[in-house]
């Protein structure tokens, strides 16, 4: 199998990527072996796409702004015994072009030829544009 599918999700109260990069590196966010991870209800049905090189796209104050790549999924059993799905994730964060993405509960597959490209790694360190003006020039197809 040599197809490759990606996930979308919001970071709901992440403010920049710079935020989620902090929250990836809290102890809460990770697994056991020091990764960051996402603990989501669902058990993606096309694992083996995921994991043939896919990546998360991280929607962030309604843009898409960067992505990981999905390293593995780990089963996690809750508290309450219900079996979850920890997407667990490389630590790197690739910045993407900023997509408007509207708002959507839950995860969603993403094919390649819909992901928005990485930036070139010369824009990777660039001072963030605020959100209002990332906003605009995504509506407007600038960047």
């Amino acid at each position: 199998m040599d197809k490759t599918v990606n996930l979308i999700k919001l970071s709901v109260g992440t403010e920049s990527v710079e935020d989620l990069a902090r929250w990836h590196q809290t102890r809460r966010a990770q697994a056991e072996d020091g990764l960051p991870r996402h603990v989501t209800r669902m058990w993606p049905k096309r694992q083996a796409e995921i994991l043939n090189g896919g990546s998360i796209f991280w929607v962030i104050k309604g843009l898409v702004q960067c992505r990981q790549r999905v390293l593995r999924l780990d089963e996690v059993i809750g508290s309450d015994g219900i079996r979850r799905c920890a997407i667990v994730l490389d630590p790197q964060l690739h910045r993407t072009q900023s997509v408007l993405k509207r708002p959507f509960q839950g995860w969603r597959y993403l094919a390649p030829e819909d992901a928005p490209p990485d930036l070139p790694e010369s824009r990777e360190n660039d001072d963030a544009l605020p959100v209002e003006l990332n906003r605009a020039l995504a509506e407007i197809g600038v960047i």
